[in-house]
């Protein structure tokens, strides 16, 4: 295996590792569980990672985009919002994108990331605006229902029932529903503020 190829496979081990180790534990999961669920060892972590927050960041950054991509494709190849919807849920409970939103706030988010959340917003928008437009939605929906329900049903255990879970959630989602939501819809400022750093203590190692 080549240092490239090497490089590679244990970047996608340790975001795996991490995704997973701070979806359970927070922002307190010590460096050391994620590097022995990658497989890695510390001094290869922390060479490409010196801090914990550079490893937050980029875990978030890099599942942002897995999000974005997975939204971008799904609306411009499925025939209609709803379908574009369904599959974008789909793929974002697989990826387990939503997993990270326990570490919200808990470090200093980067222009990067709040320009990746406006863009999703922005598609988020659309699919949801085709899917309403054809009657498959209900209408009081918002992207920030979708994006908070996906954040839950991401940091959900493991086993089937987050796919039992999710097909519950998108009979809920049909056109017309069963009554009103109760309560205010979240808007995407709701979505957007979570990742405005608390300045909280967090451990670092």
């Amino acid at each position: 295996m080549s240092r490239r190829a090497e490089a590679d496979r244990n970047d996608e081990a340790v975001f795996l590792a991490a995704r997973e180790v701070f979806a359970e534990l927070g922002a307190d999961a010590p460096m050391s569980a994620i590097a022995a669920k990658a497989e890695v060892g510390m001094g290869t972590l922390y060479r490409r990672y010196p801090s914990k927050v550079d490893l937050m960041r980029a875990v978030c950054t890099t599942s942002m985009e897995r999000s974005m991509a997975e939204a971008e494709a799904a609306l411009a190849e499925e025939p209609d919002g709803w379908s574009a919807l369904t599959r974008y849920m789909w793929r974002c409970l697989e990826l387990r994108v939503g997993s990270l939103a326990r570490l919200a706030g808990t470090f200093p988010a980067t222009e990067e990331m709040f320009a990746l959340a406006d863009r999703g917003h922005k598609t988020i928008d659309e699919m949801i605006g085709r899917a309403q437009a054809e009657g498959a939605l209900r209408a009081d929906v918002t992207s920030a229902d979708i994006v908070l329900t996906i954040s839950e049903m991401s940091a959900l255990p493991g086993g089937p029932y987050r796919h039992r879970w999710m097909a519950l959630v998108l009979d809920g989602l049909r056109a017309p529903g069963g009554g009103p939501l109760p309560g205010p819809a979240p808007d995407w400022g709701s979505v957007r503020d979570r990742w405005v750093y608390q300045d909280r203590p967090v451990s670092r190692s």
